[in-house]
């Protein structure tokens, strides 16, 4: 067993719902008080304070901590957006990380103008064909998935330059396919890039409007200047502001 500690509080609930919208069928199980993917399990302790893995493994340990982003301080967070009227901060928000950066690069090609639960059901499908490996879903037939010609192509030269240069901002940028949101998505949670800011992303342009109209890209970025250099929390705190408006 494993202890990680972190300064509290911890959005616990909140990040589980994240991660289970998107969990990838075969691989990760995400419930109401835990995460497990290859043998490994995550839950919070009693008091709030730590996350608990089953296994001592540090590399599993590193993971976690990237993926529930322990490192983040709360406070100063939500110190820096004050009483901004449109961010209401959940106390313990944290922007969601990963397990592996090539496995959300791949989440967010596949992502590209489709609903999270299509993104989910093939990435299903491609975790089945290829292990969502870079050296094997270079090689693996992608028909039957649900990808357009152009999207597989696309994954493809992503495998590519992941075995080659690996993944950065740059790299990524080159290829084609790879738009300036799918670039800003990865960086903000594989990258762990506290700045990085979707301004493309329809949510984002819809839920930060107060006029019911969305607002462009151009509008929301000059918004944004304000909320740096924590942009990448004004993401969440937005979209699960707009997803709240949904539900009611």
């Amino acid at each position: 067993m494993t202890a990680l500690p972190f300064e509290p509080p911890l959005d616990w609930t909140g990040i589980l719902r994240f991660l289970r919208a998107r969990a990838i069928p075969g691989l990760e199980c995400v419930d109401e008080s835990s995460y497990r993917r290859e043998g490994v399990s995550i839950s919070l302790n009693p008091s709030g304070s730590a996350l608990l893995l089953d296994t001592a493994d540090s590399y599993a340990a590193t993971r976690a901590r990237h993926l529930f982003d322990l490192d983040a301080s709360p406070r100063k967070i939500r110190r820096h957006f004050g009483k901004d009227p449109l961010l209401r901060l959940r106390p313990g928000l944290r922007v969601p990380g990963c397990w592996d950066p090539f496995e959300l690069a791949v989440r967010a090609v596949v992502g590209q103008q489709v609903s999270v639960k299509g993104a989910t059901t093939m990435m299903g499908r491609l975790y089945e064909r290829s292990g969502l490996k870079p050296e094997t879903l270079a090689e693996s037939d992608l028909s039957g998935v649900g990808l357009t010609r152009s999207r597989a192509e696309t994954l493809r030269a992503l495998a590519a330059v992941t075995l080659g240069e690996g993944l950065s901002v740059d790299s990524l940028a080159r290829i084609r396919g790879v738009g300036p949101w799918t670039v800003q998505y990865i960086a903000m949670r594989a990258f762990k890039d506290q700045d990085a800011f979707p301004a493309e992303d329809l949510i984002l342009r819809r839920a930060a409007s107060t006029n019911g109209q969305p607002l462009s890209a151009r509008q929301l970025l000059a918004l944004a200047e304000s909320w740096r250099p924590y942009r990448a929390y004004a993401v969440i705190a937005l979209w699960q502001a707009y997803a709240e408006r949904l539900a009611k």
